[in-house]
């Protein structure tokens, strides 16, 4: 089974052994011990920086998407309340239906927002089979040949080999290992839980935070940083350096994206509004953004005819 997996990841593999070949030989002509820890570690963030860089289009897409889904949560909430106390096999079926009929008129996807981590995943699981074949002492498939791969399996990090797990470290009495194996965990989690949390309390509308949605979102809040606790005991040092590195770029760029590209109702929003206004840079189209979901509600409401009757006797009220 892992030859099998092995083979599928063979180009991912490749360009992975490339591009830490490419960082690796350039620290080295700068004066780098080639052998060092310290090189193979920015070998990593030179990966990282590469992987990252390239999926800055795809974070774009998944704020538009983001966007659009706040476009659609009236017209969800109609749907969800059509619905509302019905189990029944065939109204969960009808609501599905029109919640994907939904998705489709506005041209999103409640899964967009997941796919900056979909694409890092295989490169992850293809930096995991390289580092793997080094720490076995076998070259790559790509330019990581024995002398790279010799070089990579006796590197040493602040006194912690980085093809060791944390279960190798305290088998080993390698104690430096597992205690900077813990660090990272605790790092990784409460980068992700910050990341999160940030998306959640200041990029959300209020609007939003009114829906179902919401509330699953806080769920995984606490949820999803747990599985980097199964990171930390499984995979190497190494591995696990290149994914604190990504997490923290994700907290940079998501801190970076809230302040620059808000959305509109946000907590996020409302502070950029109030900075434009004080700098006196606030557009006049910009004041009408906060009806913007407002609007939404009421649009394609069609009012109802008042008989010349029915509006005297309104009027006469007032």
């Amino acid at each position: 089974m892992y030859e099998f997996f092995e083979a599928i990841f063979w180009p991912l593999k490749w360009i992975v052994e490339a591009i830490l070949t490419v960082w690796h030989n350039l620290f080295s002509a700068l004066g780098m011990d080639p052998n060092s820890g310290v090189t193979w570690v920015l070998s990593i963030v030179g990966l990282v920086i590469v992987v990252r860089s390239l999926t800055i289009p795809l974070t774009v897409k998944q704020i538009k998407a983001q966007r659009k889904m706040l476009e659609t949560a009236p017209e969800m909430r109609k749907i969800q309340a059509k619905y509302k106390g019905k189990r029944d096999q065939y109204s969960r079926e009808a609501m599905n239906r029109e919640m994907m009929a939904l998705y489709k008129k506005h041209g999103t996807n409640p899964l967009a927002s997941c796919f900056p981590i979909l694409v890092q995943m295989p490169i992850f699981l293809a930096l995991f089979f390289v580092l793997r074949n080094a720490a076995e002492n076998n070259p790559g498939v790509g330019l990581m040949n024995e002398q790279l791969t010799s070089s990579f399996n006796n590197a040493i990090f602040f006194d912690a080999p980085l093809k060791m797990t944390f279960t190798e470290g305290i088998q080993s009495g390698n104690v430096i290992v597992a205690v900077m194996l813990g660090v990272i965990m605790v790092a990784m989690i409460l980068s992700q839980f910050f990341t999160q949390k940030q998306i959640i309390s200041k990029n959300i509308s209020d609007e939003t935070k009114n829906s179902p949605m919401y509330r699953q979102q806080q769920m995984l809040l606490y949820i999803l940083p747990l599985g980097f606790l199964f990171s930390g005991f499984v995979f190497p040092l190494a591995l696990n350096i290149y994914w604190l590195l990504s997490n923290l770029w994700t907290m940079g760029q998501q801190a970076i994206v809230i302040n620059a590209m808000p959305n509109p109702g946000s907590e996020a929003w409302r502070k950029k509004q109030e900075r434009l206004r004080r700098k006196g840079k606030l557009v006049p189209e910009e004041n009408s953004v906060s009806t913007d979901i407002n609007e939404l509600e009421t649009r394609g409401q069609r009012q109802q005819p008042m008989s010349a009757k029915r509006a005297k006797k309104q009027g006469g009220k007032k």
